[in-house]
């Protein structure tokens, strides 16, 4: 009976562990923060940007554009996240168990 106890226990911490990195590894949390961090640094890019970088593109700050454009992806995905979180692996229902019970009696006629 330990034996089933043990094993029971080890297969719960497993599917808690599972269901941690599947929450960790969501690929929303990835994307959005890929998109952040980049957006971050283009948007520095684009603030520091020279007359002749400027010049380039006809006066449009390309880089600054598209820095917080990608923050605002980004943002957007770990809200999502945050919003909607990955839901646990359902588990099926444990069967009830209560004990051996009552022995049926058998009735048997020798004779």
């Amino acid at each position: 009976m330990s034996e089933e106890y043990e094993y029971q226990r080890e297969v719960e911490e497993l599917e808690g562990k599972s269901a941690t990195a599947a929450r960790l590894f969501d690929v929303r949390r990835i994307i959005g923060g890929l998109f952040v961090v980049y957006g971050i640094l283009v948007t520095i890019a684009g603030i520091t940007a020279s007359d002749a970088d400027l010049k380039k593109a006809e006066n449009i700050n390309i880089n600054l554009w598209t820095g917080l454009s990608m923050l605002v992806v980004g943002l957007l995905f770990l809200l999502w996240l945050k919003l909607r979180p990955t839901a646990a692996p359902h588990t099926a229902p444990e069967p009830r168990q209560e004990g051996p019970g009552p022995v049926p009696r058998r009735d048997t006629d020798e004779g």
